[in-house]
């Protein structure tokens, strides 16, 4: 078969508006970014997809997707059957952060308090744009698409959400899962590709050190858990310098501590929220062992009484694995980002220490080959700029964070239809 090649998919990509869409890809991102919709409540952005690959032939089913309580969720799933081969789903997920926006851009959020910070906006106008251009080459692969607009990245329970709603039993298990993420590590125009782990497993943990509440004059009467709290932040550092393999790099980090209510009052309990990651299992398990241990030993030397044990709570609600992507499948997506975009802007790149859900779509025991590559999404000379200075424009998660919308969209429906003719091959 003879494969389609960049030009070609430009070409198409180019037209799309004009076959009987009623705004631009740019226009269509923008209006996305403008209405942010927050985890658990995608509602219009849902809809907004739905729509889009309903006008390109997709046989679309919305309100994918059950959340622990029974909540339903505003997954979408786009099937496009073309013949015999290969099933390939492409993801991307749609929910905003809550974070007020700083970028002065016109098209800047309307929403109070939330903000496209991510970029997941740019991954939603990419799959509409990626299908618009597949859907229009349908001479050049064979087998069936599914697009799965997936909600609930940011609290990593949207995969899951997905698959507790029994994704593949109602639409069929694919042979392969690909997927992109803007980043401001590289200026648009490029992708980065990493192969085998690419980003880090992430853990929340909950720890509640418990003691006795006594005067603030009289310590000795109590069991102080705020100089417990003390000893246990000082301690946990050991895990990662002294406990874990230096060769399997991984990360603790307690990002909130509450405790007591006044100056003179010790209090009966300090509580904190703990986020571990790894690149491997076996890092992971030793985190959360050394995380109990610690909790434990430090409640032993305070003689705290064993019925006011620490509380050590693993979220497995919030945690996600290792995003792993699969070497023989990052092989085939390199070769076809190659053959779009040039060698020059296909960047060998690092794994990254930030976490994704995607993962979980490949099964456990990674059943499921899985690949995720990254998007550059900073204006050229911006990033040039700032690395002259040997600085990073604002990235994810950041009230600054500007994606320039037209490369950053070109680059990424280019490269996505790419990718996805190689592999339906």
């Amino acid at each position: 078969m003879k494969k389609i090649t960049a030009p070609t998919v430009l070409v198409y990509l180019l037209a799309a508006p004009a076959m009987a869409q009623d705004v631009s890809l740019v226009d269509t991102y923008k209006g996305i970014h403008a209405h942010p919709e927050l985890s658990h409540h995608e509602e219009h952005t849902a809809a907004l997809l739905a729509a889009e690959l309903r006008k390109s032939g997709y046989t679309v089913t919305e309100r994918v997707g059950k959340y622990p309580d029974g909540t339903q969720a505003y997954g979408v799933v786009a099937i496009l059957e073309n013949g015999r081969g290969p099933k390939l789903l492409i993801r991307a997920d749609m929910d905003a952060l809550p974070i007020i926006e700083e970028t002065g851009v016109a098209y800047a959020s309307q929403v109070d308090g939330v903000m496209h910070a991510c970029g997941h906006d740019v991954h939603v106008a990419t799959m509409i744009g990626t299908g618009r251009a597949l859907a229009a080459v349908k001479a050049k692969w064979h087998g069936t698409l599914m697009l799965v607009g997936q909600p609930s990245e940011e609290t990593i329970d949207g995969a899951k959400a997905l698959l507790a709603d029994h994704l593949y039993e109602r639409f069929g298990t694919p042979d392969l899962a690909i997927a992109l993420h803007d980043t401001n590590s590289r200026a648009a125009g490029t992708v980065g590709v990493t192969s085998g782990p690419a980003l880090t497993s992430s853990t929340s943990v909950n720890v509640v050190l418990r003691g006795i509440g006594a005067h603030g004059a009289q310590p000795q009467a109590g069991k102080d858990p705020v100089v417990m709290a003390g000893e246990f932040i000082v301690q946990l550092q050991t895990i990662v310098s002294r406990q874990e393999n230096p060769r399997d790099p991984s990360i603790v980090t307690i990002g909130s501590i509450h405790g007591g209510t006044k100056r003179n009052i010790i209090p009966n309990e300090v509580k904190m929220e703990i986020t571990a990651r790894a690149y491997s299992d076996k890092a992971r398990q030793i985190i959360v062992d050394g995380i109990r241990r610690t909790a434990q030993g430090v409640a032993l030397s305070a003689g705290v009484p064993e019925d006011l044990a620490p509380i050590v709570t693993v979220l497995d609600a919030e945690s996600t694995p290792v995003m792993y992507n699969d070497p023989k499948l990052t092989a085939r997506v390199r070769a076809a980002l190659v053959h779009a975009l040039g060698a020059q802007n296909v960047i060998d790149e690092e794994p990254g220490t930030a976490s994704e859900d995607f993962g979980i779509l490949g099964l456990e025991g990674r059943k499921i080959p899985t690949m995720m590559f990254g998007l550059g999404a900073i204006d050229p000379g911006k990033f040039a700029a700032a690395a002259a200075e040997g600085k990073l424009v604002p990235g994810p998660h950041n009230s600054r964070f500007e994606p320039a919308p037209e490369p950053t969209l070109r680059t990424g429906v280019t490269a996505m239809s790419a990718v996805a003719i190689a592999l339906l091959q």
